[in-house]
């Protein structure tokens, strides 16, 4: 007997390489959970430096006028805008992959609309510190 070979697609572990020349399109609730790790890698790589600032801010008062001397420039502010971004982005995602650990919208409809919600309102946080960062009010 001749064995019949049948010409269906294989799926198994994706790789980057799959993602990029494949033109595979990851879905928004997936993007949101991508996102969600690189926020919480940067805020977690930059707490060293970070507890080293507010320890050397609150030292004295010179040490606390440099600091602001510091924040005051441009490229300080929008680091800190992106740490801002990081803490907001990870807290709400964060919220999100909470309820569905509770089984809460775990359908592709829900999935998608949480998603969109999480990038919302990080988003429109974010543009709120921002307006106050750069002194719009």
């Amino acid at each position: 007997m001749s064995e019949v070979v049948k010409n269906r697609p294989r799926f198994g572990v994706m790789r980057l390489a799959d993602a990029v020349v494949g033109g595979y399109r990851l879905p928004l609730a997936g993007f949101v959970s991508i996102l969600h790790r690189i926020s919480g890698m940067l805020m977690f790589l930059l707490l060293p430096f970070i507890l080293y600032l507010l320890d050397n801010s609150l030292t004295s008062e010179i040490s606390f006028a440099v600091f602001q001397q510091i924040t005051s420039g441009v490229f300080a502010k929008l680091v800190i805008l992106a740490l801002v971004w990081a803490f907001l982005h990870h807290f709400c995602a964060g919220m999100r992959h909470l309820l569905m650990d509770l089984h809460v919208g775990l359908d592709k409809d829900s999935a998608r609309k949480s998603a969109v919600g999480v990038l919302a309102v990080s988003l429109a946080l974010s543009a709120a510190v921002a307006l106050k960062l750069f002194g719009v009010f």
